[in-house]
């Protein structure tokens, strides 16, 4: 994930302390806005805190035994990979890289577009 220039930002000391009440998905907050991060197949991956479809609580939904993240709304499913929806509808899910540190978690947020375009 190196290939890019991003801005490391730190989330937690450890991924044991964040809460992901069950269904793999917790939230965290970077610069006062709501982001969640997933777990699949021992990786951490980050995305969007709510659907691009309708506007679904992504932390609601859970991650299906393919590693997709899937809204509690209407089941639309979004690839943890890359944000591409994987059951047809055509939307897609803004995700960033998630790196574990000997010194903490870090979301890495592209310094070329600014770190909260996505949410204008």
């Amino acid at each position: 994930m190196r290939d890019k220039n991003y801005t490391w930002i730190k989330v937690a000391d450890h991924l044991d302390e964040l809460d992901f009440a069950g269904n793999n998905i917790a939230v965290v907050e970077v610069k006062g806005k709501k982001l969640c991060i997933g777990k699949f197949n021992s990786k951490a991956f980050s995305f969007v805190y709510q659907c691009p479809h309708a506007g679904g609580i992504l932390a609601d939904g859970y991650i299906d035994a393919l590693g997709n993240v899937v809204c509690p709304v209407h089941r639309y499913k979004y690839s943890l990979q890359n944000g591409r929806n994987v059951s047809g509808e055509g939307y897609y899910l803004t995700t960033w890289p998630v790196e574990i540190r000997d010194t903490g978690v870090y979301i890495g947020m592209d310094e070329k577009t600014g770190l909260f375009d996505w949410l204008k």
